[in-house]
């Protein structure tokens, strides 16, 4: 099944397929959000806790779904996109104050999305190989879009982009706030689905559903790498 009849919801079943698109590398970038070594990292399994072991294992499917599927597409994304001419863009989650005043209410809830990430800390950092080079431009967010929080529109509409293509992590967090404030603002949006992840398949796969035809298409990188060929 291809990117026009996948991911589609109830709301959309019987709707007409999208068009083919051919997109100009010029208009386009690519979006890296949040492959940040905070969710990358483990402690050895050897030193935990029954109650941490539990923890650990419940997210070894992400971490092999990042490791073997998303990390690697992520790579060759950006390797295509910046053969092409795109931009490459990259947002990571990170505060400005090392007591994270500056982050905004959802970052301060108690819980798995209480994050503190001060800018410079390792943490914080995007993983190896997922960063900005050459001068791309990198942004940092204390909010769950990567819009609302930061200067990225104004640095979309300076240089011209009227497609955004995204790649990170998470789906049903992240990624998906940041699809949502794109399409508000009309950009056409791309997600790269085998370049993305939730904390689970289920979490993933639901949210682009929810988010496929309105707000995004969503597809596989193979399906998005043909349409950067001007000549078809």
């Amino acid at each position: 099944m291809s990117w026009k009849q996948a991911y589609r919801s109830m709301y959309y079943q019987g709707a007409p397929e999208p068009e083919d698109m051919v997109l100009d590398p010029e208009e386009t970038a690519l979006l890296v959000i949040d492959i940040q070594n905070e969710y990358m990292d483990r402690p050895d399994r050897n030193t935990l806790s029954p109650d941490e072991l539990a923890q650990y294992d419940a997210w070894t499917p992400f971490h092999e779904r990042m490791w073997n599927t998303v990390i690697p597409n992520t790579k060759r994304a950006l390797a295509d996109s910046r053969s092409h001419g795109m931009e490459c863009l990259f947002a990571r989650i990170a505060c400005l104050k090392e007591d994270g005043r500056d982050r905004s209410l959802s970052q301060k809830k108690p819980g798995w999305n209480y994050l503190l990430m001060p800018h410079t800390t390792h943490k914080s950092q995007l993983v190896d190989d997922i960063g900005p080079v050459d001068g791309e431009i990198e942004v940092c967010k204390t909010t769950d879009s990567a819009l609302t929080g930061t200067n990225l529109r104004l640095i979309l509409h300076n240089m011209g982009i009227k497609n955004v293509v995204l790649a990170g992590i998470f789906t049903d967090q992240c990624v998906s706030s940041t699809v949502r404030s794109l399409a508000d603002e009309s950009y056409n949006v791309i997600v790269l689905e085998d370049c993305c992840a939730a904390a689970t398949d289920d979490l993933h796969y639901n949210e682009l559903e929810i988010i496929n035809m309105i707000y995004c298409h969503v597809m596989q990188y193979d399906e998005f790498k043909p349409m950067l060929d001007t000549d078809n």
